[in-house]
């Protein structure tokens, strides 16, 4: 962790209890203390499920906050347990606007006729929509069967945890962690190229 990050944790770690004690005025300000490591989570969102251009890093911030600002918080145990909320609304939300975007391309029945630089792009942006629908499938088919396994992709992945601050958070070894996110890894590849393989 770095320095800066080292000395704001303490006001995170009052905001966090603040925010799980129903103080909904908490969260502007948590997003202000945490911004730079948001911006590494929603980067990392980004890149896990090849957004390319569907939103920027910026706007998923964004449109994140305003998906937790409308939900009441669990009793919130530390940064990570915050990290891996906000990186689940990161997802939810890249997963509303490739349906959205796979909706209104649908949208009005119209044929097309000849396949333009449009279309090609269109076409390109429909490959992305598919890919986030594919991981987010396979990552909530990974939580329903195995749960600590997708914490372990959650935390490490999304929110950007070591294995060390991972094992320490869920009470295993980081021999474990390691273990279960090489599961993990493997079988959500496997569970995109066959969605009927079993975690």
């Amino acid at each position: 962790m770095l320095a800066a990050e080292q000395e704001i944790l303490p006001q995170v770690t009052a905001l966090l209890r603040e925010l799980a004690a129903g103080h909904d005025d908490s969260l502007p300000l948590l997003f202000a203390r945490v911004q730079n490591e948001l911006r590494r989570v929603a980067h990392r969102e980004r890149l896990i499920i090849n957004a390319g251009e569907t939103m920027s890093t910026t706007a998923l911030i964004s449109e994140a906050y305003l998906k937790l600002r409308t939900q009441a918080f669990p009793a919130l145990e530390d940064r990570a347990h915050f990290y891996g909320i906000a990186a689940r609304a990161m997802r939810q939300v890249l997963v509303d606007y490739a349906r959205s975007r796979t909706r209104q391309k649908r949208g009005g029945g119209e044929r097309h006729e000849t396949l333009s630089a449009a279309d090609e792009q269109a076409d390109g942006k429909d490959a992305e929509a598919m890919r986030i629908f594919e991981i987010n499938e396979a990552l909530d088919r990974l939580e329903a069967v195995r749960p600590r396994l997708a914490q372990v992709v959650y935390l490490r992945f999304y929110a950007g945890l070591s294995d060390r601050e991972i094992g320490a958070l869920l009470g295993v070894e980081e021999s474990t962690v390691r273990r279960d996110w090489l599961k993990a890894r493997g079988w959500l590849f496997q569970a995109i190229e066959d969605p009927s393989a079993e975690p």
